[in-house]
């Protein structure tokens, strides 16, 4: 058996416009997806995933996904998570020129699925990762990342950056504009997650900002204006000491372009009210700047605060079902020790 695992994401910064060549800033957080390989002796996969949200379910399914899991949770996340699941698979097929490789795979992860901390880029990296390393092919984390987009992009017909899956490979705080993808320094910066227990449909958001960009040119400039929110916040993290701990100076400017970043983003109709109440409860709550993480229309928004008061705001908001502090995680994708257990996954698909 072989085990990787690979970390969500927040957006500092950049969400939506990074789909139109705009820079970005995702930052890699302490919760990650574990993926478990073990190479079959014919074709099969079979799959257990666990844990895809909050709550945690198992989703089990033949390739086909005719046969839905009974769990509480939109049909279009449970196709998705089986769809970025095969997608892996045949990455890792084709990285080993194994195409005809079979795997037992178990899932794992303490990322809410589809709320915007990057689940989807967890589980697709983690999962080339250990099915490559199980079939005797070490990929560099830039092929890594590679291999990890072209998943996405198929599963989100086209519609992929290569934010969420670089920053997953890579872990640190990242700066991506269209295919220019490298790490950059930042401080330890007090991210703050709350989670409304929903999620937006990101092919349906994505689809919206690119019908808005295309019948308004303000819609557009909009889109350009977020990317100018992204330069400044580069420069800002560019001149802090990435081995101290952030200045306060640098938080409340920081806040002040997520704040203005949340406006514009809720301008081209990816907020939602839900999303809307914890980032007001954080604002008012003293944090330093609040916004929502991902592709909106439900589940995380992302706040600054190095004091307990944002959190505990968030916990006694109605529209929040969770919320918890998130640390940079500087490490990216690794391997992990296989546990001892040797139990077999209980769904087949051929």
């Amino acid at each position: 058996m072989t085990v990787s695992s690979a970390p969500g994401k927040v957006y500092l910064f950049g969400e939506h416009a990074v789909v139109y060549g705009e820079p970005a800033v995702p930052c890699a957080i302490e919760r990650r997806a574990t993926v478990a390989v073990d190479a079959r002796e014919d074709d099969h996969i079979r799959v257990e995933a666990r844990d895809l949200s909050l709550d945690g379910f198992t989703v089990e399914y033949a390739g086909d996904t005719d046969d839905r899991p009974d769990v509480d949770v939109p049909s279009g996340l449970v196709d998705a998570a089986m769809g970025y699941i095969d997608a892996a698979v045949e990455q890792a097929r084709d990285a080993a020129d194994a195409p005809d490789a079979g795997f037992d795979i178990r899932v794992e992860s303490e990322i809410p699925l589809g709320a915007g901390l990057g689940s989807s880029a967890a589980v697709v990296v983690a999962g080339i990762d250990a099915a490559t390393r199980e079939l005797g092919v070490e990929l560099s984390s830039e092929e890594l990342a590679d291999r990890a987009y072209r998943a996405e992009y198929d599963v989100q017909d086209g519609q992929a950056s290569r934010a969420d899956t670089f920053c997953s490979a890579m872990g640190g705080a990242v700066r991506v504009e269209g295919d220019d993808c490298r790490r950059i320094d930042a401080p330890n910066l007090p991210f703050v997650v709350g989670f409304d227990g929903g999620a937006g449909d990101t092919g349906e958001l994505v689809a919206g900002v690119r019908s808005l960009r295309e019948e308004y040119g303000f819609a557009a400039d909009t889109v350009e204006s977020i990317g100018d929110i992204v330069r400044e916040g580069e420069s800002l993290l560019a001149a802090a000491d990435p081995a101290s701990d952030p200045e306060p100076e640098l938080l409340a400017d920081l806040g002040r372009l997520m704040d203005f970043d949340h406006g514009l983003l809720e301008a081209l109709g990816v907020s939602s009210r839900t999303l809307d109440n914890m980032v007001w409860a954080a604002r008012e709550a003293g944090a330093h700047g609040a916004k929502l993480t991902g592709a909106g229309g439900g589940g995380c928004i992302v706040a600054l605060d190095e004091t307990p008061e944002t959190r505990t705001a968030l916990r006694y908001t109605a529209e929040c079902r969770d919320a918890f502090r998130a640390e940079l995680d500087r490490e990216g994708v690794r391997a992990e020790k296989a546990p001892n257990a040797t139990s077999a996954p209980n769904a087949e698909a051929e």
